[in-house]
């Protein structure tokens, strides 16, 4: 399998991810609310999930499976919630660098605590000084970016 063409889209996606909070606080001076400009994009994720479902296929979403699952993997669409509401208030402020630092030096810290851990059945991959030093670096580059 071609590794090349996932890392590319990855990358895309990181530099999407990067613009969303700053196209959202436009929406959100346009209308006056944050958190509505945070509705609005939410509301218009809901429209794209449900045109992606219709070609790609659903799976089994029924009541029956969705009830063997436990109660806190739903809070995985308010995570998403939080990150679009707070991007919009966040982002302006400290601008489109810093914030996505942070968020990546965030993701990084909360994807060795899985790893170490084995969080959600995931496999144990334990902390190592090379990971503690890339983690480091991160934290680092988010403070140059925000001394800059």
């Amino acid at each position: 399998m071609q590794i090349l063409p996932y890392l590319f889209s990855a990358l895309g996606l990181g530099v999407l991810v990067a613009w969303q909070p700053l196209i959202n606080a436009l929406v959100a001076r346009a209308i006056g609310s944050s958190y509505g400009a945070a509705l609005i994009s939410i509301s218009i994720t809901l429209v794209g999930a449900v045109i992606v479902v219709a070609f790609a296929g659903r799976g089994d979403i029924s009541r029956a499976t969705l009830s063997t699952l436990p109660w806190w993997v739903f809070l995985g669409g308010f995570i998403g919630t939080l990150f679009v509401g707070g991007g919009v208030i966040i982002a302006p402020v400290t601008g489109a660098l810093v914030f996505v630092a942070c968020v990546v030096g965030g993701q990084l810290i909360g994807a060795t605590i899985a790893d170490h851990f084995g969080l959600f059945g995931i496999t144990v991959r334990e902390v190592t000084p090379q990971r503690l030093a890339g983690l480091a670096l991160v934290v680092s580059g988010a403070a140059l970016a925000l001394r800059g």
